[in-house]
């Protein structure tokens, strides 16, 4: 079976406050990028194993998401047998598009349907927030408020098929742990989630998008911008190319930028960069 998990970006990202569990509660808008994918293969095997092709993925691959995911399902499913898995990494990685958590967040949903679990997405949420904070989105596949540490999901009408997106990325890693240990005072919990939705408590009607760069705020923007000045460059040039919209996506190092649907948009980056325009 082969799945093609999807990318997203971030709308806005408010970090309110530090939990006793250790993580922190959150607020952002997941928006889908389903036109940037990896490829990711699940087929019945002998042995556990997996293969990747593509972009590197740095650590262990034992930590991979993809088989954390098998693991899990594992536990409580006897009949899930062990699996080749085939992972072609296009999305880079560490790099605030949700790459990994996609793949493992699609991993779960293939072994699913691959041994006939019969799961929904109510009883699959558990797992994905288990395997990390960004999964759960993966298994809504449309645009979500998020909160909580990310796994509290409402679903948002949101539509930017009017809009061309341009994503740029210079090839810096930005350590997550580090981007959160900069936020060492809680921020004032301001409704940028609420707002952008209209404050509907389950959908509601987005303000024009050439207002969002009044009241949308990347906490994780401050800090890194401070670190990295080629990706606050980066911002400030889509700006300068015309974007109605232009923001971090995560803790970066990835930024995209909003081009009206007329607008033809001309790469003037360096060519190391990685670059995509959907």
């Amino acid at each position: 079976m082969i799945f093609f998990p999807h990318c997203k970006i971030n709308l806005g990202l408010r970090i309110l406050r530090k939990r006793a569990d250790g993580y922190h509660d959150l607020e952002t808008i997941f928006y889908p990028l389903p036109a940037l994918r990896d490829a990711l293969e699940i087929i019945p095997s002998d042995s556990l194993s997996l293969h990747v092709t593509g972009a590197d993925i740095p650590g262990d691959p034992a930590s991979n998401l993809c088989l954390k995911a098998h693991e899990l399902l594992a536990r409580d499913f006897p009949s899930i047998q062990p699996v080749e898995i085939h992972l072609h990494k296009h999305i880079p990685t560490g790099a605030g598009l949700g790459g990994g958590s996609a793949d493992g967040a699609f991993a779960l949903r293939g072994l699913n349907q691959l041994f006939h679990l019969g799961l929904n997405r109510e009883q699959l949420l558990p797992y994905a927030a288990a395997l990390g904070s960004d999964c759960p989105f993966f298994l809504y596949d449309s645009p979500c408020v998020a909160s909580g540490r990310g796994e509290i999901l409402k679903p948002l009408e949101l539509d930017l098929s009017a809009y061309r997106l341009a994503l740029i990325n210079p090839g810096i890693h930005v350590d997550t742990g580090w981007a959160f240990g900069q936020l060492s005072s809680p921020t004032t919990p301001r409704e940028e989630a609420a707002s952008l939705s209209g404050g509907a408590p389950d959908r509601g009607v987005v303000p024009d998008v050439i207002e969002w760069k009044n009241f949308l705020v990347n906490d994780f923007e401050v800090p890194v911008f401070r670190k990295y000045p080629e990706i606050k460059r980066i911002k400030d040039h889509l700006y300068e190319m015309g974007a109605v919209y232009a923001a971090m996506s995560g803790s970066g190092s990835t930024v995209f930028g909003l081009f009206p649907g007329t607008q033809s948009i001309q790469p003037d980056f360096p060519a190391s960069y990685w670059t995509a325009y959907l």
